[in-house]
């Protein structure tokens, strides 16, 4: 009798750990409760323009090996663009790139960073002589600590925590400084850019998150014996003496499953397991973890501000700009086609600006947040005031991602949960990342490897970090 494993939730996560399972041969069933797979990576359609527009914005870096491969694995590798050089504009306006050069890791990017002119010199040498002892942390003398904190007992000052350590951060974890744990503080630097010389480079999606996670990926699911199952929301687990027997859907349908993948929000897990397993130690503590707000402000003006494709911003409520436009519809005339129904297209260019950690902004209406981006592009690009804003529009996710709060690691369970057949899989389970993309793909790939180990076929699905430099091994201790 064939083995039947039952995913909930068509989120990453739940997305990776179908791909590797059905990859296999398990006969697998994928239960999403919304009409669209993604999860939180997802788009919908803004209906003045008809562009479909992402939640928030989801890039990846060449670190994100996982990630990386398992849309190499399903076909959507081409949907990323890679960018070998990052554009910073200045508090003064002025713009430098960071790009590597020749030199292996930890050396590759210093030519560069030395060109970051709103750095002076004595902040660049007390930044490199922090990230070298970051590298080396010792964390029994650290344990709790947050890295803020760290930062100031390091003596970094508050110009430095605003101009690099805030942008470099706030960006890659959602999350204020004071709010951020030492451990992933370590990670996001090492990893990204101390490690590897290509850990940095950024990967930025080039369509749609809906065309990435959607139809697509699920008639590739579809084509290997998936049975993929929208707006099917999951009620409860049902369990006996021997484990999780099936799935109980919200209109009483029942689906018989030998394996179960629970793949939500760490808010939805207990509620759909029995009571018995509330309080058991790997999972009492999943409600103390909290959450962080992502908002994108989406701009559509009449003619184009810029033709970068991307820029940092530093020491702005602005901080990440992507020209959609040039990313997603780089040989088109820029016009963006109408919603169904509507009679005629809005001629746009289109620019989507991130603000993470957002939630200061809860007490800003959305006009005020709206006018105070485009005031800061206005500073950046002059020709923005002679441009006119055909459309905006902000969006907040505000449970974008977990928060990497001090602590938070001993709240997040393993894949393996206390009834035998059934895995957890999502960012906030242990993955040893934080709260992106990357942890997402791990988790799905841990459970599916316990999945595939209760069936008696051990497999490794994890894939390799980076190769870390020799250098890095020898000046860092890495």
């Amino acid at each position: 009798m064939d083995t039947h494993a039952v995913i909930v939730g068509g989120g990453l996560a739940g997305l990776a750990a179908v791909a590797a399972l059905a990859q296999r041969g398990i006969k697998v069933t994928l239960l999403e409760s919304r009409p669209r797979l993604g999860g939180r990576a997802s788009s919908f359609v803004d209906r003045k323009t008809g562009t479909q527009i992402d939640n928030c914005q989801h890039v990846s870096m060449r670190c994100c090996t996982n990630l990386q491969h398992f849309c190499q694995t399903v076909g959507l590798g081409e949907f990323f663009r890679c960018e070998k050089e990052l554009h910073f504009i200045g508090p003064d306006g002025s713009i430098t790139s960071l790009r590597a050069n020749a030199w292996p890791a930890p050396f590759h990017l210093a030519r560069s960073f030395r060109g970051l002119n709103y750095l002076t010199r004595a902040e660049q040498s007390g930044i490199v002589t922090t990230l070298r002892r970051l590298a080396r942390v010792d964390y029994t003398t650290c344990n709790g600590m947050s890295f803020g904190d760290w930062l100031h007992r390091e003596g970094e000052s508050a110009a430095t925590i605003e101009r690099f350590w805030h942008v470099v951060l706030v960006s890659a974890l959602s999350e204020s400084l004071d709010r951020v744990d030492l451990y992933h503080a370590r990670k996001v630097f090492v990893d990204a850019f101390l490690a590897n010389r290509h850990g940095w480079e950024v990967q930025i999606p080039t369509a749609p998150l809906e065309k990435l996670y959607g139809d697509y990926l699920a008639n590739w699911l579809t084509a290997r014996g998936a049975d993929v199952r929208l707006n099917h929301g999951v009620a409860q687990i049902i369990t006996n003496a021997e484990g999780a027997v099936a799935v109980e859907l919200q209109d009483g349908q029942r689906i018989s499953a030998d394996h179960v993948v629970i793949a939500v929000p760490f808010q939805r897990v207990l509620s759909l397991l029995p009571e018995k397993y509330h309080d058991h130690p790997q999972l009492a503590n999943i409600l103390q973890l909290e959450s962080a707000p992502i908002s994108s402000v989406h701009l559509w003006f009449d003619r184009p501000i810029t033709q970068l494709p991307h820029a940092v911003f530093v020491g702005r409520l602005s901080q990440w700009m992507f020209n959609r436009t040039a990313l997603q519809q780089p040989n088109s005339d820029s016009t963006c086609r109408p919603a169904p129904g509507e009679s005629s297209a809005t001629p746009g260019f289109y620019l989507q600006v991130v603000i993470s950690a957002s939630r200061g902004l809860a007490d800003t209406s959305q006009d005020q947040v709206i006018t105070q981006v485009v005031d800061e592009l206005t500073g950046i690009w002059p020709e923005t005031a002679q441009a006119r804003l055909v459309h905006s529009r902000m969006v907040t996710e505000h449970k974008a991602v977990f928060s990497v709060k001090p602590g938070a690691e001993s709240c997040r369970p393993p894949q393996q949960s206390p009834i035998s057949n059934v895995q957890l899989a999502g960012d906030w389970t242990k993955t040893g990342w934080p709260a992106t993309m990357e942890s997402a793909v791990r988790s799905g790939y841990l459970a599916a490897e316990n999945v595939l180990g209760h069936l008696g076929r051990v497999e490794k699905l994890l894939q390799a970090d980076l190769p870390t430099s020799l250098l890095s091994k020898i000046l860092l201790g890495l």
